[in-house]
């Protein structure tokens, strides 16, 4: 297999139609251009100049050879050009897998930071329904960066962002005071989460650990949906203050005692400048405490 360095010699001395001058232009003896060439020529099997009492010339072979010969070399600048862009993060793509309920309040903003300031890298986003999932996407390929909780496991680079708090979401017609105690959900119907969403499955355990049960009136897999149908009137809905809708009017209250998650950026290929880059400035965002979660 030629080398790009003897192809580029080849380009060079018939261009400039001297193996002396093609040297001096690649900063190389004549010698070792020559050896370039004598290599390149073995490989084709036939002769690609022919010397001349004043320079060379490209014999059939050697057209045809150079015309190929621009071609790779071509791409190989180009090549070498998109990984200095991605390096410097003006290039390349970036496929973030993220839990819905972060889409809009986490990762939308940084996205459009991104698009105005680096439109040369192509972004793109799946939405998940928990952790795992999230891990599952990275872990098989199918992403490069992943917005979460925290998941039970995951063999990467784990970042954290910042905390969330699980509210609670109350009917028009329940008002408990300013805070939702526990013991208080006992006999409530609860607008609850399918077990393919992860927080199920952590609600119920934490709820168990403060001696009460969820007991769920309807499930939904999304936790934005369980907002709606708690303002709705169906229950109380137990969601991470990222699901609220940022100008929702709707009754929140936290719980207590409170109970919260850490939301982390998991990232399986920690060399990677462009992932890291955009590590940084989910980290430097944070994360936003919706206006209705202020409120109480």
């Amino acid at each position: 297999m030629p080398t790009l360095r003897a192809l580029e010699c080849l380009v060079e001395a018939v261009d400039r139609g001297s193996v002396t001058a093609a040297a001096a232009a690649l900063h190389l003896s004549q010698p070792a251009l020559s050896h370039q060439l004598a290599a390149l020529e073995r490989e084709v099997g036939a002769p690609l100049v022919e010397r001349l009492p004043r320079g060379v010339r490209a014999t059939a072979a050697g057209v045809a050879v150079v015309e190929q010969a621009r071609v790779a070399l071509a791409a190989a600048r180009r090549s070498v050009a998109l990984g200095r862009a991605v390096a410097e993060g003006a290039g390349g793509g970036l496929r973030v897998a993220c839990a819905e309920t972060m889409v809009a309040p986490l990762l939308a903003p940084v996205l459009r930071a991104w698009r105005l300031a680096r439109p040369g890298v192509a972004l793109s986003v799946v939405e998940c329904r928990g952790a795992r999932a999230v891990a599952d996407l990275l872990t098989a390929q199918e992403a490069d960066l992943g917005l979460a909780p925290r998941p039970e496991r995951f063999d990467g680079r784990v970042t954290v962002v910042g905390e969330e708090e699980v509210v609670a979401v109350l009917p028009p017609d329940l008002d408990p005071g300013p805070a939702l105690a526990w013991a208080d959900l006992d006999g409530l119907d609860v607008v609850h989460f399918h077990p393919d969403n992860g927080l199920a499955a952590w609600l119920d355990e934490a709820a168990a650990a403060h001696g009460t049960t969820l007991t769920a009136v309807t499930r939904t897999r999304s936790a934005t949906t369980a907002v709606h149908l708690a303002h709705a009137g169906l229950g109380v809905a137990l969601v991470p203050t990222t699901a609220l809708p940022p100008a929702a009017r709707v009754a929140v209250r936290p719980l207590r005692p409170r109970l919260t998650r850490q939301v982390v950026v998991l990232d399986p290929a920690p060399s990677d400048a462009l992932a890291r880059r955009f590590t940084a400035d989910l980290v430097s965002r944070g994360v936003p405490v919706p206006a209705a979660a202020r409120r109480p």
